[in-house]
């Protein structure tokens, strides 16, 4: 009876150890990226392997193509999917090519969630989208009304092309929001079609046309940095203020000088860190993929999701003189 007693100890002993073991298990996750040595990129596998520090149990296995090809990415997936990850995060190349792919992994028991660029809902669980259309619209005008004397002056947009479709939601998105900046005057919208020539001009022509504006909104790359390029040949620096979406390597210069005071990206190390988090609670179970539930992205809060089971990490993130020149190193 002893010798049973002691038997049914070690036996409920080391059931217990395996249970434990089991626990302490490493969550692996593969953060798949549109192409290595991106610098966009390197920085979201920064912020992947901070959160992996912070939550103690993950290992993140950073991996792309080296090139920007589907093909690519579907090599990757399937490597991983051989190497039996927990999860794979993933900004793709193409929204549907990698279906097949990643289906094959979910068959498999992986998590799959999409992030920056979107694949197929089919396809994955969850796409992180890193802000919103409204909070962007709200963001450009926020922006320039912290510019204006006393938030108050005349503000024009330089446009892509009158067709490009984001751009025209955001503008929409701006409307809406200008009630809640009642001394924000828009006063035009001007196209550039994202040349760099083209935006340059119209910024020229609008300086003329409209010498009472104090403020450009731009929400395009090329826009941005052309509008700012226009205000200092002209003249204008500390008259006309330049804002809205841009790149840090491209605009360091034009905050230097005084043409753009700040301007918003995505910031791509709070973009990895929030992948990472979501991968880690479903592929765990802490949390589940269901229209209107919340995914928790630790220091980032919780993803709120919608309908097709996307969500948006958070507002643009702004750059100015205090760090436009840190990230300008990175992208």
């Amino acid at each position: 009876m002893k010798l049973l007693k002691t038997l049914a100890a070690s036996t409920a002993l080391a059931i217990g150890l395996g249970a434990a073991a089991a626990q302490a298990e490493t969550v692996r996750i593969g953060l798949v990226v549109k192409a290595l040595g991106i610098g966009f990129f390197e920085a979201a596998n920064q912020g992947a392997q901070d959160a992996a520090k912070e939550l103690g149990d993950v290992e993140v296995i950073y991996t792309g193509p080296t090139s920007t090809t589907a093909e690519g990415q579907i090599e990757v997936i399937n490597s991983l999917i051989a190497q039996r990850v927990d999860a794979i995060a993933i900004s793709a190349n193409d929204t549907d090519a990698l279906v097949p792919a990643l289906k094959r992994a979910m068959d498999r028991g992986i998590t799959v969630i999409s992030w920056d660029s979107g694949v197929a809902p089919e396809g994955r669980s969850v796409h992180l989208n890193p802000s919103s259309n409204a909070l962007i619209g709200n963001m450009c005008v926020k922006m320039a009304a912290d510019v204006l004397p006393d938030g108050k002056g005349d503000v024009a947009i330089l446009s892509a092309t009158p067709t490009a479709t984001n751009q025209n939601i955001w503008i929409e998105e701006m409307k809406k929001v200008l009630p809640n900046y009642p001394g924000v005057n828009l006063v035009t919208t001007v196209y550039g079609d994202d040349l760099a020539d083209k935006s340059y001009r119209e910024t020229l022509g609008l300086l003329k046309s409209h010498p009472e504006v104090k403020a450009i909104i731009a929400p395009t790359s090329v826009g941005i940095v052309a509008a700012a390029q226009a205000v200092a040949d002209e003249g204008k620096i500390g008259e006309v203020m330049v804002t809205g979406l841009g790149l840090p390597s491209e605009m360091a210069g034009h905050v230097q000088s005084g043409a753009s005071k700040s301007f918003a990206i995505w910031n791509p190390i709070d973009l990895g860190y929030s992948a990472t988090m979501i991968a880690y609670n479903l592929a765990t179970g802490k949390a589940t993929a269901e229209p209107g539930g919340t995914i928790p992205m630790g220091r980032m809060g919780d993803l709120t999701l919608d309908e097709n089971l996307d969500g948006a990490m958070a507002d643009p993130f702004v750059y100015d003189a205090s760090n436009v020149e840190e990230f300008a190193k990175i992208f």
